[in-house]
């Protein structure tokens, strides 16, 4: 009985932490996978890997933890789509995101920038910037989508937005 109580108080902290997962230790670094560096600073070409990624995943459900087509959630498609695109290796956690590379403006972003959102309490969301005010990002309610940074739920949580400089 004892068991079901803890087990269920895991479930509910692992709910209401939404894409905040539990940090890994150490300072927040990318790491490369041998052979598959791409240039994010080649806006075209980061373009192109980010839809042909959305393509794949467009629909995918969200899923606390998910790290495939069956479901997936925000830090964790950043983390698959940098790794399978870009052939980086980002932290799995959405604080540890939120670390990396360096702070930029919104009216900096450009093409592969990662953007974070507040959406409640100690929640954090992340998605990766596209062109022209949209984002390519796992929502909770609609799975792997597309948004503008510009839409009333967006543009009023936003929070932060980082450069990963490969």
């Amino acid at each position: 009985m004892k068991i079901r109580h803890w087990s269920a108080g895991i479930l509910a902290v692992a709910m209401l932490s939404g894409c905040s997962h539990t940090p890994e230790r150490g300072a927040p670094k990318v790491t490369y996978v041998p052979g598959t560096r791409a240039d994010l600073n080649d806006s075209e070409s980061a373009k192109k890997k980010l839809y042909a990624q959305y393509t794949q995943w467009k629909g995918a459900k969200y899923r606390i933890g998910g790290l495939s087509r069956k479901g997936i959630d925000c830090s964790g498609f950043v983390y698959v789509t940098f790794k399978s695109q870009f052939g980086m290796v980002l932290p799995r956690s959405t604080e540890r995101q939120a670390e990396l590379g360096k702070s930029i403006s919104k009216s900096q972003l450009r093409t592969g920038d990662l953007v974070f959102f507040r959406t409640g309490g100690s929640v954090r969301h992340v998605g990766v910037y596209l062109e022209r005010g949209r984002f390519l990002h796992a929502s909770t309610s609609l799975g792997v989508m597309i948004s503008g940074l510009e839409e009333d739920y967006w543009k009023s949580a936003y929070w932060k937005s980082r450069r990963i400089e490969a």
